[in-house]
């Protein structure tokens, strides 16, 4: 008889970190995550959001006693009830390909969260921002870009078969950056640039405080028209570049000022999985040394657009294409850079899909947010598209 049991102990932890050696054990794609990485998700001094909300994890062992999945569910309480239900999450899932295992492993996350005043669960997503381990990949089973759900192709039939349905749709482009840039949006981006009263600047870690301020200002000005927003407090801001720091190069990170004011901004970091691949999790002496050499040797060949963001008021400008154009120009005399992978977008922002499109990208990966009701006769609902008209609205406030 299957067994769950609550992660509560060095073991059981252990165990939930472990369990992925066995699902992917013949998958020379997947990339295991480092365990601090994890660990910090459910560690209430690294992760913010337990101070607004509560998670669980658990492993499921077999009949012997081996342990073959584990789950997550969490309620962000800034955010469970701005929805038609009372919603939580899930995430975290891995196991083996049996239908029955799953089905245990999501009816926990189920019973968990009822017992809370949840009406319905989202999934796979964090216990965090939805740039890191978020969504279920459904298309382009390829090398997993740093921060990416990656998971085995019949993950999607077993969401499904237990009732989630489609929330969201996100899709990941890529971009050879060693090819121009289609003529209309290289030029397009060329004539921004040179607009008076604009200016742009890379990140400068000697001045980050001040860099931290202009990205808190853009994003919870930028996002404030997506669902459930809540805006990005001073505690997320500085974990989000606590994490960035072991791999953030300032080249990469960009900002755009109109007349001084913060406009726009774009977050790339290189794709240090290629190197983590090689650290199966740990963070020890060997693993250290793996990192440095592959380091020296330059594995790493790919960049992550990890989150870009422009002012409503600013929108329609222009500004992200010369963000794009400013870190080309950046990376190309590296001469080392091949491909970026643009990541990722909702079809619920098709403005910013559009501008992947102008960039001359191609769509690579599709993963999916979930939802899943737990009432029969609810309404189900898939998320609402941002108006195309936010510019307009942001400007007829100000003028009221």
């Amino acid at each position: 008889m299957m067994q769950i049991i609550e992660v509560k102990d060095q073991q059981t932890r252990k165990e939930f970190l472990d369990v992925v050696d066995h699902v992917y054990r013949n998958n020379d794609v997947y990339v295991r995550p480092l365990d601090v990485e994890i660990e910090a998700i459910f560690d209430p001094s690294r992760n913010n959001f337990h101070n607004h909300g509560s998670c669980t994890r658990w492993i499921l062992k077999d009949e012997r006693g081996k342990t073959i999945g584990r789950v997550a569910a969490f309620i962000n309480d800034k955010k469970a009830r701005s929805f038609d239900q009372p919603t939580g999450g899930m995430g975290f899932f891995e196991c083996i390909d049996n239908r029955q295992a799953a089905n245990l492993l999501f009816d926990t996350c189920r019973e968990w969260l009822q017992a809370r005043g949840m009406e319905a669960m989202d999934g796979p997503i964090n216990f965090g921002e939805n740039d890191n381990f978020w969504g279920l990949l459904v298309m382009g089973f390829t090398h997993p870009a740093i921060g990416m759900n990656y998971n085995p192709p019949y993950y999607q039939e077993m969401f499904e078969a237990y009732g989630f349905k489609t929330y969201f749709e996100q899709v990941s482009n890529h971009l050879d950056i060693t090819k121009p840039f289609p003529e209309r949006f290289a030029k397009i981006a060329d004539w921004v640039s040179k607009k008076e009263g604009y200016s742009f600047e890379h990140l400068k870690t000697s001045n980050l405080e001040k860099y931290s301020k202009d990205f808190q200002e853009i994003y919870n000005d930028a996002w404030q028209f997506h669902e459930s927003f809540t805006p990005m407090t001073d505690a997320t801001v500085k974990e989000s570049l606590e994490k960035l720091k072991p791999f953030m190069d300032e080249r990469f990170i960009w900002f755009a000022y109109v007349d001084k004011d913060p406009a726009a901004f774009i977050i790339v970091v290189p794709d240090v999985n290629q190197i983590i691949k090689h650290m199966h999790g740990k963070i020890n002496l060997w693993s250290k040394l793996k990192f440095a050499y592959h380091k020296w040797k330059g594995t790493i060949n790919r960049l992550r657009v990890v989150i870009m963001g422009v002012k409503p008021e600013y929108q329609k400008l222009g500004l992200e294409s010369a963000l794009i154009m400013r870190l080309h120009e950046m990376v190309i005399p590296m001469n080392h850079y091949k491909e970026v992978e643009l990541s990722w977008v909702g079809d619920f922002n098709p403005k910013m899909r559009a501008l992947h499109d102008a960039t001359g990208a191609y769509l690579a990966k599709t993963h999916l947010t979930y939802r899943c009701l737990f009432s029969d006769t609810a309404d189900f609902k898939r998320s609402t598209i941002i108006a195309r008209d936010t510019k307009e609205k942001v400007l007829q406030d100000k003028k009221e």
